[in-house]
């Protein structure tokens, strides 16, 4: 104990020794005085510049989280506008349903099989079994399935992953599915008689309600004709086996017509 006692008492006294020194210096040698400035100067500087990495950082992760609502709005006001041209195109003077897409980020958990890079678990819970459409940078991405309670991306390039297309200026239809070169796209079904092209443009149509209209899918790089039918090759836009979130697309529209539906047939039994 005496010699802590000791130890704490010589190091006030160091201390107090050390503080007059460096007064006497600081009278007599000006540059000292010029050099403590200076330390207590960058001391200063370097503090501030500590602060302001994590003022920025904490910015970047706001700006973060903002850029996820904005992406979100784009696609609800795409969903929005894409319908609302469609029906003015063919109707005048008709009442407009109203119409409520429903848009939700999803992550990218795991893959399922890891010989099949593009079927993976999401962290979403299904509400029912209906198929949802998966979007990235305003491109069609896949879709969603329910598998026994849990949400399965298929994304394109699966060959259990469907969706309705147009092509080209003339919005000839088709079915796009996976081709066996794994970096194309391949639609079938087109009708013989439809007139599309090498370099035509191919977005999602909606036909099948898992999209909207005019979501971005790829262009077209080969046309194959055959007796019945004509295929097409397609390079998408976007390559869906790098990103780990994504965008559902759900129009819930769709539960109304099916609850009305659904009270018409109770009714008329």
């Amino acid at each position: 104990m005496r010699k802590l006692l000791f130890l704490f008492l010589f190091i006030i006294a160091s201390l107090s020794y050390l503080f007059e020194v460096d007064e006497i210096l600081v009278k007599k040698f000006s540059f000292f005085n010029d050099l403590k400035i200076s330390y207590i100067n960058k001391a200063i500087s370097i503090s501030t510049s500590i602060e302001k990495y994590f003022n920025q950082a904490e910015t970047i992760e706001r700006l973060r989280d903002e850029n996820k609502e904005l992406k979100e709005y784009k696609i609800l006001y795409s969903a929005t506008k894409k319908q609302l041209d469609s029906i003015k195109e063919f109707l005048i003077h008709v009442e407009i349903p109203e119409i409520r897409p429903e848009i939700e980020l999803v992550k990218v958990l795991s893959y399922i099989n890891f010989n099949d890079f593009t079927k993976v678990w999401l962290d979403k819970i299904p509400q029912d079994d209906r198929i949802l459409g998966l979007i990235t940078e305003n491109s069609a991405a896949g879709i969603i399935v329910n598998k026994n309670g849990r949400s399965v991306g298929l994304l394109n390039g699966n060959k259990d992953c469907s969706y309705a297309v147009f092509i080209g200026g003339n919005k000839s239809p088709g079915i796009i599915t996976s081709s066996e070169n794994g970096s194309e796209l391949e639609i079938k079904y087109i009708p013989i008689w439809s007139e599309i092209n090498k370099g035509d443009e191919v977005i999602t149509s909606g036909m099948d309600n898992i999209f909207f209209e005019g979501l971005k899918v790829g262009i077209v790089t080969e046309v194959i004709n055959s007796a019945e039918m004509k295929i097409a090759k397609v390079k998408p836009y976007v390559n869906v086996l790098k990103k780990k979130y994504f965008y559902t697309y759900k129009n819930t529209n769709d539960d109304t017509i099916q609850q009305e539906n659904t009270l018409e047939e109770k009714t008329n039994n």
